[in-house]
């Protein structure tokens, strides 16, 4: 399947159908992507076009034809320490004011997480912090989309190339053991706190429980206006009073400041929920 062969109607079938299952939004002249991304698997099922897609998909919509092309469109783009200065801000700002709110034990909500460098790296910060002599623990739930991406991030296994994108030789070396030729494992004392499950973002969040701490980074820039504010307000019902959601540094949350204020620091912005008003 070619980007010029796919049919104008059952491309904009196809994203209507991305966007309700899993609130990625397609751009109009996207046929490329759908195309790069899903042939080869259209190849290996006997799947002529995007409309046979869709009709195999409807007439089995719990079969695994449906998770497997959501999982084949989804971005799985991460490194370690992701632009570095969130986690400063963690060790500086974040795990100290928690500290001071009489936490000892706080949960954190890595959302979107990929093959689980974010909840892995909180994990590592919170080591570090500790190390200095801050007295804090943390319950870390790393959820993503794609159960293949699930997988590797329970594994905690990862490559000398996936290591070497944001994790300094240090770091390696301390937080993770060899455990083949250029396979390494997140050490046991990191990885106890960090546990990992599929969600969509566009799924309920009541069981996922409360947090005081929630990133969600680079990942809202895919959803529509409508989908980003929808989860960003159930996000803010999730979030303790006086816990922190941390966002990519282009998304903007102009829209929820009755729920949340920005704090500024000399590393860049977080968000905090506001206390309930008292009446």
């Amino acid at each position: 399947m070619s980007s010029t062969q796919i049919d104008p109607e059952h491309y904009r079938a196809f994203r209507r159908f991305l966007e309700q299952s899993c609130g990625i939004v397609l751009g109009d002249n996207k046929q490329y992507l759908v195309s790069s991304r899903l042939g080869q698997l259209m190849q290996r099922e006997g799947i002529p076009d995007l409309g046979e897609l869709l009709r195999r998909i409807q007439e089995r919509p719990m079969g695994g034809l449906r998770g497997r092309v959501i999982e084949a469109m989804t971005t799985n783009e991460t490194q370690w320490f992701r632009d570095n200065y969130p986690f400063q801000i963690l060790q500086e700002l974040v795990f100290p004011e928690l500290v001071k709110q009489n936490k000892q034990q706080i949960r954190v909500w890595s959302a979107a997480c990929s093959s689980g460098q974010e909840p892995y790296s909180i994990s590592i910060a919170l080591q570090e912090f500790q190390a200095r002599g801050g007295r804090l623990e943390a319950d870390i739930l790393g959820t993503d989309i794609s159960p293949a991406m699930v997988t590797q991030a329970r594994l905690a296994r990862y490559s000398a190339s996936a290591l070497n994108r944001g994790l300094s030789a240090e770091r390696r070396s301390r937080h993770f053991h060899s455990v083949e030729p250029e396979v390494w494992e997140v050490r046991p004392e990191i990885r106890r706190r960090v546990r990992i499950q599929q969600h969509n973002l566009l799924e309920s969040y009541a069981t996922l429980g409360r947090f005081d701490l929630i990133f969600c980074r680079n990942v809202l820039i895919y959803f529509s206006a409508e989908s980003r504010h929808d989860i960003l307000r159930r996000m803010c019902q999730q979030l303790q009073p006086g816990g922190y959601l941390v966002v990519g540094a282009s998304e903007s949350l102009a829209r929820h400041n009755d729920e949340l204020e920005m704090v500024r620091t000399h590393g860049g912005v977080v968000y905090r929920r506001r206390p309930p008003v008292r009446r």
